[in-house]
């Protein structure tokens, strides 16, 4: 509680002003609900997961991760977009539920610039071009020229219509210029165990669902959409490498907390958000699953914010036509 009550007065110093002490010191006192947008399992589980032990152990309360699926992401999100604004329910978003919902679902029933607060951006994802392990295609180009052949014929796996799965391939698919039978499942997890099984062709899927799998030779990987290889998947060449380096994509995850949550709140929840990043076991956690750890300057409420606007400007244009 010492830990708390010290950062409840670093905010109330620098950051929160007219916020009475009392808000902050008293938070929080009972058990607080991460709400994770897709089944368990999947990169934004893992994510959640990892991370949010370790702020339990600094705001001395456990967080319970609630696992609730559907519509992209998009059921859960908007459920906690009208939560009660205590900081005792929050949520894991990441680009498909706070940016790619926008233009991809007209009747949203929230807007993620309107209607929470951004905490924390945990973790940077980067997306890889996967397959069935005998899928025939060997590389990229391959892949290319057979997705095309078979534009018809060929599925897609992913985790609902705006979900990361789904947008990052909606990319792939505009530059490819095809239309494949797109596959949607309940969050990455069961989509990616049906990649492994076989029953689906492929998918775009973030890094943290995949290095298990690859490594096993379960599944095969035909590039990652990053400028540079990933220290994690040393072998898998990157989209530019393979010969495709207009499809670029990078996801991430972020925590956020409903709208008019208490900024003394969101500067303990932040703080907590910071100090697990910096933990040595949690960023080894992290990096060997792929992911990227998001350097200080960007892990503000502030900068989260300006992240959530402008993938909202960038993902607009390319999935609007896709609905």
């Amino acid at each position: 509680m010492t830990f708390i009550r010290a950062l409840a007065g670093a905010c109330l110093a620098s950051l929160c002003g007219f916020v009475a002490p009392a808000q902050a010191q008293t938070y929080p006192t009972r058990s607080i609900t991460m709400v994770v947008p897709f089944a368990a399992g999947g990169p934004t589980d893992v994510i959640s997961r990892i991370v949010t032990s370790h702020m339990a152990q600094t705001l001395g309360q456990s967080i319970i991760i609630e696992n609730v699926v559907g519509a992209g992401g998009t059921t859960a999100t908007a459920r906690a977009a009208r939560s009660t604004n205590d900081g005792y329910t929050l949520i894991t978003g990441h680009m498909g539920t706070h940016a790619a919902s926008v233009p991809l679902y007209p009747k949203l029933a929230y807007h993620p610039e309107k209607d929470f607060e951004p905490i924390a951006l945990l973790a940077g994802t980067p997306i890889l071009i996967l397959a069935r392990k005998d899928f025939p295609p060997k590389d990229l180009k391959e892949f290319v020229a057979y997705v095309k052949a078979n534009s018809e014929k060929v599925n897609a796996a992913h985790a609902g219509i705006g979900s990361v799965s789904h947008v990052s391939c909606e990319l792939l698919h505009s530059i490819l210029d095809i239309k494949p039978v797109g596959v949607p499942f309940n969050g990455t997890g069961p989509a990616m165990n049906a990649l492994v099984a076989g029953q689906v062709d492929y998918m775009c899927d973030q890094i943290v669902n995949a290095v298990p799998q690859i490594n096993a030779g379960t599944i095969k990987a035909y590039a990652i959409a990053t400028p540079e290889r990933n220290p994690s998947l040393p072998n898998v060449p990157t989209t530019a490498e393979a010969g495709l380096p207009a499809f670029q994509a990078q996801a991430w995850n972020a925590m956020f907390a409903p709208k008019g949550t208490s900024p003394a709140i969101i500067a303990i929840l932040n703080a907590a958000a910071i100090k697990a990043l910096d933990d040595e076991t949690v960023k080894k956690r992290l990096l060997e699953l792929g992911s990227v750890i998001p350097p200080p300057k960007d892990r503000t409420p502030e900068a989260l914010a300006t992240l959530v606007k402008n993938e909202i400007a960038k993902w607009s244009p390319v999935l609007k036509p896709a609905t």
